[in-house]
């Protein structure tokens, strides 16, 4: 998940930009850039290599060229290991060296093109919905959006409000599912009603129909409400 194909440069671009960085560093010498189109390219068909330029953490791979190379009947490379560079300013969660996946994260977030004019959209209020399965980052933008001044309003409490005794959905939830699924207070055990419902599409399909819209109209007001509020 952290290559990031999308942000990835364009190939002839890279090559440039290397090669203006080789011939930086040394150019006396002849630089031969070729495309990989394996994992191994022409380190184990070449027999006019000589050495292989390894890190820590890519010499298991030197390792299988040289396995390679033997098998195509070629001298093994001589390995040179270097070190990595480390990046001081990397973050919690980003890589320690410094590394492309690292420029790509910090590039997320960046227009890639201008906003599109929509004449069909209203100016305000201006409605993002953010969506995703569990551990993806809903809550972490959220308040990324709050901090920017945007008027926040959670589906998930929403969910839990339309189930209590004075919610829109109570009654009707009940008289659908029964009485069973109460706890002693009153209140709708959530688990219970869980249990009655998933694995049972038409049940599911019956909760639902109860239960959706009484959230959308509940987030229908807050955005009227947010939108009184500018």
């Amino acid at each position: 998940d952290k290559v990031l194909t999308e942000l990835i440069e364009p190939y002839e671009l890279r090559v440039a930009k290397l090669r203006e960085f080789l011939e930086d560093v040394k150019p006396s010498l002849r630089y031969d850039i070729v495309p990989l189109v394996d994992p191994y390219g022409p380190s184990v068909t070449d027999p006019d290599l000589q050495c292989l330029v390894v890190s820590e953490e890519t010499h298991r791979g030197g390792e299988a060229v040289n396995k390679k190379r033997l098998e195509n009947g070629l001298p093994e490379l001589a390995l040179h290991e270097i070190l990595l560079m480390k990046d001081p300013d990397h973050s919690q969660n980003e890589e320690e060296k410094i590394s492309s996946s690292s420029l790509r994260q910090r590039l997320l977030g960046t227009l890639l093109r201008p906003p599109r004019q929509d004449p069909t959209l209203p100016s305000r209020p201006y409605v993002i919905g953010l969506t995703g399965g569990t551990g993806s980052g809903k809550t972490a933008i959220a308040k990324l959006l709050g901090h920017l001044g945007a008027f926040l309003i959670d589906a998930d409490k929403l969910g839990h409000a339309v189930y209590v005794p004075s919610g829109p959905a109570y009654e009707q939830v009940v008289a659908a599912f029964g009485a069973e699924i109460l706890n002693e207070d009153g209140t709708i055990n959530r688990k219970v009603l869980g249990a009655k419902v998933f694995g049972n599409q038409e049940r599911l399909k019956s909760l639902t129909d109860i239960v959706w819209p009484e959230m959308a109209r509940m987030v229908k007001e807050q955005i009227g409400e947010a939108d009184a509020q500018g």
